[in-house]
Formats: C-alpha cells, structure tokens, sequence
C-alpha cells in the first residue's frame, strides 16, 4: 500500500524505540512491541490519530549513545527484532495510513563499524581517509582546541594507526570524513537501501558537523556562557565553533543526499539543527530550506528553549514565520523530544503544557509529538544508580542526564505501566495513575483527548495545516492572539499565558473549534469579546468568514 502524501499528514510523532512498547519481556520496548500497537497511533475509532511516525535510531550498534553510535547502517538492531520485522512494520503502518520515518546518523559512526575498524589500521588502505585524522603539533599537544559536546576534547589518540582522529560527541563516536567521496557515496547507498524498503522520510541527525573548517583553525573564545540549547557541556559553551562545523560545503553535502531523496516519490529529509551565535538565525534557517526545498527542511527547536511567556512565543513564531516562503518552506516546530525535558516539565505544569499543545497544533506547517506528550507525561526522577544516558558521566554533570524524558510509555495503570511484563530499562513515572492511555481514552477532558482533537482538526481543515499566519491584537503582557487565513477563511488561536483571567476581543465573533479543556468552552460575546481563564487557549471559527472541510 502506498504512503499518505506528505502534503496531507498532520504531524509526526516521534517514538523512542527502547520505551515504546516491550513485546518479548526483557524491559526493552522493540519493533515487534510498535506493530502491537499501530492501532493506538492510526487506523482506529479511538485511535491518536498521527499521520506518521518517526523512529529514534533502531541501527546496530553498542548503544554507548542509545543508538547514534551506529555500527551497522543498514540493519537492525537484535535488541529491537529483524529487518523482515521492520519491513512488516512499515508494511502495516501504510495499511493503516501511517507514514513511516528513520533517524540517519551521517555525521559519525561507532568506532566498532567496519570503516573504522579498517580505517584505524594505516594510512594508506582503502578506509584511511573515511574518518578525520590528523597528526599531534610538534609539540606533542592536540590537533587544535576542537572540544566534544559530551565533554573534554574532540581528539582522541589511536595506538593502532599513531594519529588521533575527531569525535564531536563520544570518543567511541568517531566522525567520518565528508570531504571524501567515497564517504558521501556510501551514505547515498544508505539512503536508497531505506528507500527501497519503503521507508518515508529520514530525520538526518547532528548534520551541521558534516563539513568543517579545511584548515583545522582553532574555535574562537566565546564571549557568553550560558547553557547550550542542545545539551552541551558548559565547557563546550566556552568557545564558539566557527570552524569545528557549519562549513562551506555543508550545503552541498546535503544537496547530493536530497538529491537521493527526490528521486523517489512522496518522500522527505527533515534536517536536526540549533543555530547559533555565529551567523544570523534567518541566514542559518535559509541555507537549510535552500537546499532542496522540494523534499527537505529544517526542524525548529526554538520553542525547546522558550521561555513561557506571550511575548516570547509571539516574537520567535512571529519572526520565524516572517523568514519563511509559505509557497516553498514547511516549517517543522518541535517543541519536545529525546534530548529535552518533556513539555510539562520544563513548561511548568499540566495547563501549561495543554496550551503550548494547542498554540503548536495551531500553527502552519509539520509539528511533531514526542511519545508520552500526548498524555501529559512529565519527566521521571532517575536514580544515579539508574541513569543509562553515558553523558551524564562523560560531562562531569549528572544532572545532563536525558534519561528522565527517555523513560517508559504509560498504557494503563499499574507496576509496569503495561509497557513490559518485568522490569524495564528505566522506571516507570509516578505520575502513571493518572497519565496513561488506557483511563485517559475514557476521560473526555483528558490530554489525550485535546490532542486527539487537535490532530482530527488538522486533517479535517487544511487553513490549519497551509493556511497564513499573522500576529494580531494589542500586544497585552500574558496574551498571545494569531489569525490563521486561508482564501475567504479566516480562524483565530487566543492564548493566556498569564496566571488570571484575561479578557481579548477578536476582530468578529465566532465559533469555538476547541480549546485546552474540550469540554468546557469559553463563551465568545457578540462583539467578539472572550475571558480566557489561566493558561486557556481557543481556536475560533470567524462568524464572518467560516471555514470548510479539507476536501
């Protein structure tokens, strides 16, 4: 069966594989595990109702970086099942109108992959430049001030070959030379093997590495300190990385790979990327919807780090918009996933994180859920004893840890959540009596329930989806108000931040399409006047200019 188009889905919900669903009792969710459960995603009655589905790394590999150590690119992992498991998942996921998505690994590989293993061994084998080695300085000391991400240098000295070669993430993470053809050739292999199985689309991970600096120059002194966005050391915060990524042929590297891409049909490559301080934001957002439009773009992290605040949100969404070509650029806003606190947790509450949902499935474009969100799920305390994410230790920083938004998802009640028959590879939330599938698909005011909502109304109403946007009302301390048009229709998303009511007033009156608790609406007064209590938010239906069903 053929996939949904692209232009049709509604959203991508992103699953972490390990913590999705155990089929076989080791603790360990599995591919066998996610066929069980296609029918909560789509295809059902009481179904989520998510158009795709986007798989963190299910590759062979030693698991030292859960996955995106990958020692094999174009297999299965044993611990999540078999390539023929694979192709009956996504055999499945297409009869039931779900498209199906994998993470790509290009920027580096295990240090136990083959190429590696070989390219280790001289300088002169048919491997020797599939990584990035270089020699000590004459002094002894490292190549140059690269530092990796999960702490300490990007160097690490080989016994075997007397070089030391680049890992910007774990020193098991060696990162692959993309200055070498015959590395770019072989990732264009990788892409097509997954096309040709019937794969979707490939979230391409860390891709702002693949071209660096031809020269080695060391990264400048950074003037700010502050916390990185995407997880890194604070000692990786101290130097700014002009040269140790974002190169001049990154673009044309992923030129060649989407290139690869538009050869099939209906199939996309969605870009991982945090810009920084080194270029403006709209020339890094830009050169990423530059390269391929047609079948590829950039995700938007920005609501990751975003303050909760009308006027934070307002100004990120407003500008981030205004850089796009509605008629080319899809934006892709991601407001949660394997590497951040879940959006209760860093939000700041259940209603907190009921509006965000709403203000995210509002906006144009491809948003992504990350598993669990659905259900309000928030971070789970993870013992010291517990933690299974290896930066927390190679960052001299435990509380790095990413492991408390990686934890179980939560079917029903219960010791095990109904994720596994035995104990898992990392606990169960406390929360699990109160967010789990199984009571919240019976409870019409539930997270599940809005998120349901919302989805069905991205299907149904393509103004949501493809339709403009444009900032609107008085610009009042805790309210966020947006129009979405789309031809003669028109709706209207009104969001308080703030902790009292608030009273708006829309340009028209209207009718509520929904709102953050579906069973219990604000009233709009004849002049388009609304209170909106504690963090509500509501789409409206203008009386002026109603909207129609996608036909």
């Amino acid at each position: 069966m053929t996939s949904k188009p692209w232009r049709d889905v509604n959203a991508i919900y992103q699953i972490y594989p390990r913590s999705f669903m155990d089929s076989n009792g080791d603790g360990i969710g599995d591919l066998r595990g996610i066929i069980d459960r296609l029918d909560y995603i789509h295809g059902q009655k009481d179904s989520l109702g998510i158009d795709a589905i986007w798989f963190s790394p299910i590759f062979p590999s030693p698991m030292l970086d859960m996955g995106y150590d990958v020692s094999d690119y174009c297999g299965i992992d044993p611990l999540f099942g078999t390539l023929d498991d694979f192709k009956e998942l996504i055999d499945k996921a297409h009869q039931r109108e779900i498209n199906v998505m994998v993470d790509f690994v290009p920027n580096h590989s295990s240090d136990q992959h083959p190429w590696f293993q070989a390219s280790r061994q001289s300088k002169d084998n048919p491997h020797s430049d599939y990584y990035v080695w270089r020699d000590a300085k004459p002094d002894g000391s490292l190549p140059n001030n690269w530092l990796s991400i999960f702490g300490g240098p990007a160097w690490e000295y080989d016994e075997v070959r007397g070089q030391y070669y680049l890992h910007t993430f774990l020193k098991e993470q060696p990162d692959l030379n993309w200055d070498n053809p015959m590395v770019r050739d072989e990732m264009k292999r990788v892409i097509r093997f997954w096309m040709d199985l019937g794969v979707d689309g490939i979230r391409a991970d860390a891709v702002r590495w693949l071209s660096k600096d031809s020269q080695f120059r060391n990264d400048p002194k950074s003037k700010h300190h502050a916390h990185a966005a995407d997880g890194a050391s604070i000692e990786y915060d101290g130097l700014m990385h002009k040269y140790s990524r974002f190169g001049k042929n990154l673009f044309p590297y992923l030129r060649e790979l989407t290139d690869v891409i538009a050869e099939y049909d209906n199939r996309i490559m969605i870009f991982e990327d945090y810009p920084d301080a080194n270029y403006s934001t709209k020339e890094q957002y830009l050169g990423f919807y530059g390269i391929n439009p047609k079948v590829s773009m950039p995700f938007n992290f920005e609501g990751v780090w975003t303050e909760f605040s009308a006027d934070a949100f307002r100004t990120f969404i407003t500008e981030f918009q205004g850089m796009l070509n509605p008629d080319e650029h899809t934006p892709v806003y991601c407001f949660s996933n394997h590497d951040q606190s879940r959006i209760v947790t860093r939000m700041g509450g259940d209603e907190q994180a009921r509006l965000v949902a709403l203000m995210q499935m509002s906006l144009p474009g491809l948003p992504t859920v990350y598993y669990g969100d659905e259900l309000g799920m928030p971070d789970t305390p993870v013992e010291v004893e517990q933690i299974r994410d290896l930066r927390a230790f190679t960052s001299g920083d435990i509380a790095t840890t990413r492991d408390p938004c990686r934890t179980p998802m939560q079917w029903q009640r219960g010791q095990y959540a109904g994720f596994s028959d035995t104990v898992p590879w990392l606990p169960v939330g406390h929360s699990v009596s109160k967010h789990n599938v199984q009571s919240q698909l019976s409870e019409p005011d539930s997270f599940l329930s809005l998120y349901r909502r919302l989805l069905r109304m991205r299907s149904r109403y393509n103004i949501i989806s493809n339709g403009t946007y444009e900032a609107m009302g008085e610009l009042k301390s805790d309210i966020f108000m947006f129009a979405r048009w789309l031809g003669d229709q028109h709706i209207f998303v009104v969001l308080n931040f703030g902790s009292k009511n608030n009273s708006v007033k829309l340009p028209h009156k209207g009718r509520i399409l929904c709102c953050t608790h579906p069973v219990d609406y604000p009233e709009v007064a004849e002049d388009g006047t609304m209170v909106l209590r504690p963090y509500e938010g509501a789409i409206v239906e203008c009386a002026e200019h109603p909207i129609v069903l996608d036909s």
